[in-house]
């Protein structure tokens, strides 16, 4: 399982995703303060500063207390970080562990930015470490962020109703979906390896 006093670098001709660190507040702080509706459907999200640096805070916490491991996104054609995202729930007993929290500038959603990324995550988690099941969640109401899972081969499992709150403090129910190792091996594998290389 994964090895948290270990600093990984996934990446490839498009992305590179490293670990968050404490001083990447800088550059997250224009999509903070200019981009707050990017965390309407959950809450505890970074929407502005002081909600910047407590998010930054409690998920280097949660990677200290070995239970996440957050990732900057970086877009290599430009040079630039553009968005976050984390694996959590990291379960060493069951081998599983879930792939979320993600989130990218308005420019960079819709882009190949995001397939790349759940290539590399996804080929570290099966590949590497060897899981049996990444897990994935969103509100139910996020259309948009559901669509995408299932785009990369995400199997829907169920909806949780009246799970958590969103970002206006609402409750919300939160739909989970998943791969499994087989069907990484099988058949997801290749065919996003093809979307993430022939994505815009």
């Amino acid at each position: 399982m994964i090895d948290f006093e270990k600093d990984y670098i996934l990446e490839n001709e498009r992305v590179l995703l490293r670990p968050l660190k404490a001083e990447d507040f800088d550059a997250l702080l224009e999509y903070a303060t200019n981009e707050p509706e990017t965390w309407d459907f959950n809450a505890f999200g970074a929407s502005g500063g002081e909600n910047l640096k407590a998010y930054i805070t409690t998920a280097l916490t949660h990677r200290a207390g070995k239970t996440e491991y957050p990732f900057i996104v970086v877009d290599k054609t430009d040079n630039k970080i553009v968005g976050s995202t984390r694996f959590y729930m990291i379960n060493s007993i069951t081998n599983t562990l879930e792939l979320g929290y993600t989130w990218y500038g308005k420019k960079y959603r819709g882009t190949s930015i995001n397939k790349n990324c759940k290539y590399l995550l996804l080929e570290f988690a099966f590949d590497v470490l060897n899981v049996e099941r990444v897990g994935f969640r969103a509100n139910n109401l996020n259309k948009r962020s559901i669509n995408a899972m299932k785009s990369i081969g995400c199997v829907e499992e169920g909806v949780l109703r009246n799970r958590s709150i969103d970002g206006k403090g609402h409750r919300m129910d939160v739909i989970v979906l998943s791969i499994i190792k087989q069907e990484w091996f099988e058949s997801v594998k290749q065919t996003l390896f093809n979307l993430s290389t022939t994505s815009c």
